[in-house]
């Protein structure tokens, strides 16, 4: 779809949705199914994917600007190989796999997985030392990949994740931004061997990036605002209406 064939609401919907991922990368990712849900109105659920890759990138990007020190690299360590696997597995899986089939199965995993966070959320001790055993890390980073790769739509799993093994909200922003950078920027070639990033789409990109650093500060000045405990609740309320809305 060329700009001119995109209409003002949809410019403005657009327009939105980039704001929605500075949002996003600064402490909310469930928001991320905003943008997602924006961007696939307006060009169809595959193509939108090749035109908001570059955005997320230059999201990533500033979010290590205002956030990546405080990064805690051991669980980057501990989720990018589980989650690069996810990427190759979806970007082979592209042509063949049912997307509302796999949606359907994700969203379901994460509203499970949300209720036991909430349950802990309540009672510490309850399956206390889950979130911190291997398999933990390899099913969410497995389910991050998947969905990266197949609907740019990884942020609740991840914040999920982060939020299970009870990071600091800074650490928590920091170790998100690291890790979703590594995997766009592995990405783009994959999206681009799909046909799915062209000139039409990066002029696109062009007109709404300078649009994600100004939901960046948006979101920065929030998160300065929010307690730790409001955070917890209000990023996993995030993760829950975005599984829904993955679902449905």
């Amino acid at each position: 779809m060329s700009l001119q064939e995109i209409s003002a609401l949809g410019w403005i919907g657009l327009l939105v949705g980039a704001m929605g991922i500075g949002v996003s990368k600064s402490g909310f990712p469930g928001i991320s199914m905003l943008h997602v849900v924006v961007f696939a109105i307006v060009f169809g659920a595959l193509d939108s994917t090749g035109v908001l890759l570059p955005l997320l990138v230059v999201g990533d990007l500033c979010a290590i600007r205002l956030f990546g020190r405080k990064a805690d690299w051991h669980h980057v360590r501990r989720l990018l190989p589980p989650t690069l696997v996810g990427v190759v597995a979806g970007w082979a899986l592209m042509d063949r796999v049912d997307e509302n089939s796999f949606k359907l199965l994700v969203g379901t995993i994460i509203l499970a997985l949300s209720a036991v966070q909430g349950v802990r959320m309540w009672k510490p001790d309850w399956f206390g030392q889950v979130p911190h055993q291997r398999w933990f890390a390899l099913l969410l980073g497995g389910l991050a990949g998947l969905t990266t790769m197949l609907a740019n739509a990884a942020g609740p799993v991840v914040g999920l994740y982060l939020l299970a093994v009870c990071l600091p909200k800074w650490e928590l922003i920091g170790t998100s931004a690291w890790l979703f950078l590594v995997l766009n920027l592995v990405k783009l070639p994959l999206s681009y061997d799909l046909g799915l990033i062209d000139g039409r789409s990066l002029a696109v990109d062009a007109v709404l990036a300078a649009a994600v650093p100004v939901g960046m500060l948006m979101g920065r000045w929030l998160v300065h605002r929010v307690s730790q405990s409001w955070f917890n609740t209000i990023l996993l309320g995030f993760t829950v209406v975005g599984a829904i809305r993955l679902m449905v």
